[in-house]
C-alpha cells in the first residue's frame, strides 16, 4: 500500500517536473521567437532598399507580336548610359500588378465626338473592355463635351463589370447632343463668361515689363500669386528658355493658363479649358488615391488637337514619368478642314510656344505606351485591342539604387535593350517600348526579386 502511494508520489514529481521543464522550454522558444522576430523587422528596414521600376513591351520588328519567352539574360539597363544590374524580373503570365486602365474621351463633335456618338463604336469599345483580366479595372472620364472646354464627367469609377461599361459608354452620345437653348444668346454669353468661358488673348508690349514671379522651390505658387476665394490651385512652371506659364485651376474645374516669354514682354492667355494636362493631373490623383497599388494605364482618345504649352507638356510629362504611368492614344481622323489648316497653324502656334498637334504620341512614346490611328469602327477595336494586349504582355524590370545614390530630384535617362537569338541561332530583330526616365526622389520601396 505505502508502495503503492510512494510511486505516485514520485510519478507526481515527474510529472510535475517534465511540466516545469516544458513550461520553461515554451517561455524560451517564445522569447526567442520574439527576439528573431524583432531581428527580423530590424534586418528588413536595414535591408530595405529602393527600386526603380519599369514595364517593357518587347515586338518583332517585322510583325509587331509580343514577345513573350524571354529571360533576365536577354535584357539590358542603362541609367544614365551607365549599365545596371537587373534585381528584379516578371515576365507575361506571372503575377502582375492589376490594371487600373482610364479612359479620356474627348468628346468635341468637331473631332472624336463624332466618333463616339455611334453605337457600333461604343459596342467595340465595349467588347474589348469586357476582354480584360478579371483582376483589372477600367474607369471612364468624358470631357469637352457640349462645346464647352471646362466641362468634364466622370462616365464611371473603377469597375470590373462588363454592364457598368456599356451603360457609361452609353452616356457619351446623349451628352454630346446637349445644346444650350439656341435663342438665348445672351444667356449663353452670361453663363460662358460665369463658368470662365474659353478665351484666347495673346498681349504684346512695346517695352518689357516686369517679369512675372518665378516658381517657390516646392513647385507652388510663386510670390505675390493672386489666389481668389475661387481658385483652388495655382501653378507656376518656368521653361528651359526662360519663358514661365501659370496654371490657375478654378472650383468649377476649368483652368485658366498665361504664358509669359523670358523678358515677360509678349504673353498668351487661354480662359476656362479643361486640357489634357488638367484631365491627367486629375486622372494621376484618383488613381493614387482609390487603387494605389494598381498600374495606370491612360488611353486618350481624341482627334489628336490638343492645344497645349510646350512648358505644361514638359510638365505633364514628368507627372507621367515619376507616377510611372503608361499614356496611351487613340487618335481619330480629323476633319478635313483641320487636315488642310494644320501646316499652316501649327508653325504659328509653335512661335508662340503653343502645341496643337501630336502632344499625345509624344507623351506615349516617352512613358513606353501605344500611339494609334484610328478611322473606320472596325479600327477601334483592333485599336484598343493592340492597345491593351501591349499592356498586358509586358516585362516587369527594376534595379536597386545604393544607398550612397542621394536623391537629386532631376529626371534620369533610362534605356531598355534586349539581345536574343531565334530557334536558328540568328540574332532578333526587336522592338522595345518602355518609360524613358526616372526621377530618383520617386522611387518607392521594395525587396528585390529575380525570377
Amino acid at each position: 500500500m505505502n508502495s503503492r502511494i510512494n510511486f505516485t508520489l514520485e510519478l507526481d514529481k515527474i510529472t510535475t517536473r517534465v511540466v516545469i521543464v516544458l513550461a520553461a522550454l515554451f517561455i524560451i522558444l517564445a522569447f526567442g521567437s520574439r527576439q528573431a522576430g524583432a531581428q527580423e523587422v530590424a534586418e528588413t528596414i536595414r535591408v530595405n532598399t529602393r527600386v526603380v521600376f519599369m514595364d517593357a513591351l518587347v515586338k518583332d520588328k517585322r510583325t509587331g507580336v509580343p514577345i513573350s519567352d524571354l529571360k533576365p539574360e536577354n535584357f539590358e539597363v542603362f541609367d544614365d548610359g551607365n549599365p545596371r544590374q537587373i534585381s528584379y524580373f516578371m515576365r507575361e503570365g506571372q503575377a502582375r500588378k492589376p490594371l487600373a486602365l482610364v479612359l479620356i474621351l474627348d468628346l468635341r463633335e468637331s473631332g472624336a465626338g463624332r466618333y463616339l456618338k455611334r453605337p457600333e463604336v461604343l459596342k467595340v469599345v465595349a467588347d474589348e473592355l469586357a476582354k480584360l483580366s478579371p483582376q483589372d479595372e477600367v474607369a471612364i472620364l468624358a470631357m469637352d463635351f457640349n462645346a464647352e472646354d471646362e466641362k468634364r464627367i466622370w462616365l464611371s469609377g473603377f469597375t470590373r463589370d462588363p454592364q457598368e461599361l456599356v451603360a457609361a459608354l452609353a452616356r457619351a452620345p446623349q451628352i454630346i447632343d446637349l445644346d444650350p437653348d439656341p435663342g438665348d444668346e445672351v444667356g449663353k454669353a452670361e453663363k460662358s463668361d460665369a463658368n470662365h468661358g474659353t478665351s484666347v488673348t495673346v498681349g504684346s508690349h512695346s517695352s518689357p515689363s516686369t517679369p512675372p514671379e518665378p516658381p517657390s522651390p516646392s513647385g507652388g505658387p510663386g510670390p505675390g500669386t493672386p489666389k481668389s476665394d475661387d481658385v483652388v490651385e495655382v501653378e507656376v512652371i518656368k521653361g528651359k528658355k526662360g519663358s514661365v506659364v501659370t496654371r490657375t485651376t478654378h472650383k468649377d474645374g476649368s483652368v485658366d493658363i498665361k504664358r509669359a516669354n523670358k523678358k515677360g514682354d509678349v504673353t498668351m492667355e487661354i480662359g476656362g479649358i479643361y486640357d489634357l494636362a488638367a484631365a491627367v493631373k486629375d486622372t494621376t490623383r484618383k488613381t493614387k488615391l482609390e487603387r494605389p497599388n494598381s498600374q495606370l494605364a491612360i488611353v486618350w482618345v481624341s482627334d489628336g488637337i490638343a492645344p497645349i504649352f510646350f512648358e505644361d507638356r514638359d510638365a505633364t510629362e514628368q507627372t507621367l514619368i515619376r507616377s510611372n504611368v503608361i499614356f496611351n492614344s487613340l487618335t481619330a481622323e480629323m476633319r478635313t478642314l483641320f487636315k488642310f489648316l494644320m501646316p499652316i497653324g501649327k508653325p504659328i502656334a509653335g512661335m508662340m510656344g503653343l502645341s496643337v498637334y501630336g502632344s499625345a504620341k509624344r507623351l506615349a512614346l516617352q512613358t513606353g505606351g501605344e500611339a494609334v490611328k484610328v478611322s473606320r469602327t472596325k479600327d477601334f477595336a483592333t485599336g484598343l485591342s493592340r492597345i491593351i494586349g501591349n499592356l498586358t504582355a509586358r516585362y516587369s524590370l527594376g534595379f536597386a539604387l545604393a544607398e550612397s545614390e542621394q536623391d537629386d530630384g532631376r529626371l534620369h535617362n533610362l534605356e531598355v535593350r534586349v539581345k536574343a537569338q531565334d530557334a536558328k541561332g540568328k540574332t532578333r530583330k526587336l522592338e522595345v517600348s518602355s518609360r524613358k526616365g526616372y526621377y530618383m526622389a520617386e522611387t518607392g520601396a521594395a525587396e528585390p526579386k529575380l525570377k
